[in-house]
């Protein structure tokens, strides 16, 4: 890791502090907190259901806690999101949708089509409707939209799904090179296998905090196995009180 790089993730950019949500008698969320250092890659992993997506949803501040705080430490972070692919209208082209957005966030032609271009989606792709795209291409297109706006935070959901091996490879190294320019992502995945190779973080979660911290509190020296291991017995572990 570079000092620069250090000198990031000692600073955190999001707190998350005694956060629980409830559905009526339902708790999705319970008791959480965490922290996200700026300039890393932190996933926030467990199983279908372990209350992922609604976290995810109150840190964007699409949905309230029930409970709990959760606060930016930087003033107006740019956020970019993509919480289930792709968006976009069926009656339209992904082109049209994709200039729409553009526009409402100021960024120049140019700009829009090196981000098309970063993403992997060509202008013929961009003729067909975003509701005719392949999971992968919808999931590649939300990416894009994300990055629209130069975010300093990328919020992304379930972002490997629909990707084949080549296309889980390139969203790697883009999370990678954008974290080393000083971004921050957090990401969630119900795989560990997903994202091991590209996390510095974890927030295990199955309604409440599993784990939190970095990689290498959970031992660096354990095999990509033995790690996935280590996380299973976590989330099958009796809840923490």
């Amino acid at each position: 890791m570079t000092k620069i790089k250090e000198h990031l993730v000692s600073v955190n950019i999001i707190d998350v502090s005694g956060v629980t949500k409830t559905f009526g008698s339902v708790t999705a969320v319970d008791n959480v907190t965490f922290s996200v250092p700026k300039g890393s890659i932190t996933a926030l992993l467990g199983p279908n259901g372990a209350g992922k997506t609604t976290l995810l949803r109150m840190i964007l501040g699409f949905a309230r806690p029930s409970a709990g705080v959760i606060s930016y430490h930087e003033t107006q972070p740019r956020i970019g999101a993509s919480l289930d692919g792709g968006w976009g209208s069926k009656d339209v082209s992904a082109a049209q949708d994709w200039c729409y957005v553009a526009r409402v966030l100021g960024v120049s032609s140019d700009a829009a089509d090196n981000v098309r271009e970063r993403v992997g989606l060509s202008k013929k792709d961009m003729r067909k409707p975003v509701a005719k795209f392949s999971t992968g291409m919808r999931q590649r297109y939300g990416l894009g939209v994300a990055l629209l706006g130069d975010p300093d935070l990328l919020v992304l959901d379930e972002p490997v799904n629909g990707l084949d091996p080549e296309g889980i490879r390139w969203l790697r190294d883009l999370m990678k090179s954008f974290a080393d320019a000083g971004g921050t992502v957090l990401l969630s995945s119900h795989l560990l296998g997903e994202v091991a190779h590209v996390a510095d973080h974890l927030v295990v979660l199955r309604q409440n905090i599993r784990f939190a911290g970095p990689v290498h509190e959970l031992d660096a020296s354990l095999s990509p196995g033995d790690l996935e291991s280590q996380y299973f017995a976590l989330i099958n572990s009796e809840r923490n009180k």
